[in-house]
Order: structure tokens, then C-alpha cells, then sequence
């Protein structure tokens, strides 16, 4: 299955690029696309237990989904991921 999720806090490139490595290293997770000018990532998934961990994943970094609690920590997670993806 494929579906879109739209996130808080996606900035940049660097941010795409961490979002991009957790996801892809997640089991039953593939073909993932990040889309920095509309707030969104899309992939494919295998089952609702891989679709529950991507949704982690992403809150787990920095990038809720929108309508999720966006708290100061939940940011200053993602501009310390922002930070690692622009180094990698």
C-alpha cells in the first residue's frame, strides 16, 4: 500500500535526508518520497504494524504528523535531525 503523510517541522533538505535514512532502514517500508515544499512524505508499507512504525519513527525525530502535539522538545528534536541530515 502507499500512502501520503503530512508532518510538522520539515524544513529542508536535511531534514528530508534524515527522514529518508529512518524510514528506509524500517522493515516493510520502501519507495519512501519526501516533499519539503508540501510538508509530506509518502511510501509504501506492508501492513498497519509498518504504518504505525513509520508514524513513530517520524514523531520519534521531530516531524508529527500535522494535527499531532508539536511540542518545544518535539522541534528542537527535529532541528537536531535537520542538523545530522545535513551532514550525511
Amino acid at each position: 500500500m502507499t500512502t501520503t503523510l503530512y508532518i510538522q517541522n520539515l524544513k529542508c533538505n536535511g531534514c528530508a535526508n534524515t527522514i529518508t535514512t529512518k524510514l528506509s532502514d524500517l522493515a516493510n517500508v520502501s519507495g519512501v518520497m519526501v516533499d519539503v515544499e508540501n510538508d509530506s512524505v509518502t511510501f509504501d508499507y506492508q501492513d498497519d504494524m509498518a504504518l504505525h512504525e513509520v508514524k513513530e519513527t517520524l514523531k520519534a525525530n521531530g516531524y508529527p504528523e500535522v494535527g499531532d502535539k508539536n511540542s518545544l522538545g518535539t522541534k528542537a528534536k527535529s532541528f537536531v535531525s535537520c542538523a545530522i541530515g545535513k551532514m550525511n
